[in-house]
């Protein structure tokens, strides 16, 4: 099982390398992949070293999969060429998303479409894919109607550039900048570009994978996403309203009994998910689980999930897991 990591000295491809250890991928060959001025630098896998090399030589050494995760532009470029190879691509840019000939996969949701003709498969957005694996078996149950949704996003979605400036403004030094505000004591409604509807990028991405993910374009989702100065998570306030109506403590019971999540919902004890709980975990957490008293049939909750973890590498390694485990690569 050779695995290729494309990006492999990037946040998101350090992270892809790290959970492949943990999680005990069966690989027998790991192939650091990455853009031409890193090739020749070294990154260390079980603690084993191993040379960073180009899309082509990746390509040669004929890997079972390869996990993207270099942005849109490389992606287009580069995954077609190695699914021509017969390479299995799990791409983590949003370059595949919403092509309607390439699935968008969220295991705990709709791993089961998969097939071993799959040659380009999609991770989704971070803040995505923990909102689905909270609503899909909330959907099973009571069906939803509507989502509304505000995220609290850490500056590592943004990469190193951002973390940095945000620990350059604690220290008070000036440098780079990769918000055209501080970030440290703010909160910047704004993620991605913003579009000709007055929504940013980032809230058309959740509103239209969600749709895509759980396979239903009745669900109405609107999205507000918000940069805050935190590392360890994304956070999100969601509010549901359901076809049917629901009691809390079933709700409750049925959220920690479901993949992929765990309950953190004790108010009286102050037990709650932030992104302190979150930080290089694997689960979602969610919390807060209260009826909407404004509106029937809607409730209250608040989601938390590591953004490099589940939100990108361990989503995209899961995925891998899943075709292992089918015999599809």
């Amino acid at each position: 099982m050779k695995v290729a990591v494309v990006g492999a000295t990037g946040l998101v491809g350090t992270k892809m390398l790290e959970v492949l250890a943990e999680r005990n991928f069966p690989v027998t060959e790991i192939i650091p992949v990455a853009s031409e001025k890193s090739v020749g630098k070294k990154i260390s896998f079980k603690g084993n070293e191993y040379t960073v090399v180009s899309m082509q030589d990746a390509i040669d050494a004929k890997p079972n999969i390869a996990l993207f995760s270099a942005g849109g532009n490389t992606s287009l470029e580069w995954a077609p060429k190695f699914a021509a190879a017969g390479i299995t691509v799990i791409d983590n840019s949003s370059a595949w998303r919403m092509d309607t000939d390439k699935k968008l996969i969220v295991p705990e949701v709709n791993a089961d479409v998969l097939t071993a003709n799959d040659k380009i498969i999609a991770n989704p957005n971070c803040s995505t894919i923990q909102l689905v694996v909270v609503l899909k078996p909330l959907h099973d149950k009571y069906k939803i109607k509507r989502v509304v949704v505000s995220t609290y996003q850490s500056v590592t979605g943004t990469g190193v550039k951002a973390v940095t400036q945000l620990m350059n403004e604690r220290k008070g030094i000036e440098g780079e900048m990769a918000y055209k505000y501080p970030i440290d004591l703010n909160a910047i409604p704004h993620i991605d570009v913003f579009l000709d509807n007055g929504y940013t990028k980032e809230e058309m991405k959740m509103t239209n994978e969600t749709k895509k993910i759980m396979g239903d374009d009745s669900i109405l989702l609107t999205a507000t996403c918000v940069r805050i100065p935190t590392i360890g998570g994304h956070s999100e306030s969601v509010n549901i309203e359901f076809e049917n109506d629901f009691d809390v403590e079933e709700v409750k019971s049925l959220l920690s009994n479901s993949p992929g999540l765990k309950l953190k919902d004790d108010v009286a004890n102050f037990i709650y998910p932030m992104p302190l709980t979150a930080h290089d975990k694997d689960e979602t957490f969610v919390g807060r689980i209260r009826r909407d008293e404004t509106q029937a049939n809607t409730m209250n909750c608040w989601v938390v999930s590591d953004n490099l973890r589940k939100g990108a590498a361990t989503n995209a390694v899961q995925i891998a897991e899943y075709l292992v485990e089918k015999k599809f690569v």
